[in-house]
């Protein structure tokens, strides 16, 4: 399962879907691609707004609380919360405090 941990300041990704095997996971390929094309929207518009980092977990470090930051990391999260109402065995998503 994938799982996805967030709050104000940061988003944690780790686990994988396991709703198909490697390379056909259409749960793994929409959330990489949700998540990668916001990241890479978010630098395009200011390098300095978030970093991330992407190991074994994948984390993005909010450091600007702009509203098109705001807006383009609800939006990332909006479509993961779809993507969870669909496949509920293959991606959690959990607000932390």
């Amino acid at each position: 399962m994938i799982k996805v941990n967030y709050n104000d300041k940061s988003i944690k990704v780790s686990g994988h879907a396991n709703y198909n095997t490697y390379g056909n996971d259409i749960v793994c390929a929409s959330v990489s691609s949700i998540i990668y094309t916001t990241i890479n929207g978010i630098l395009n518009i200011d390098n300095n707004s978030i970093s991330y980092k992407d190991d074994e977990i994948l984390e993005i470090n909010i450091l600007k609380n702009d509203d098109i930051t705001k807006k383009l990391i609800s939006n990332m999260l909006d479509l993961l919360k779809d993507l969870e109402k669909q496949y509920p065995k293959n991606i959690k998503i959990v607000k932390e405090n």
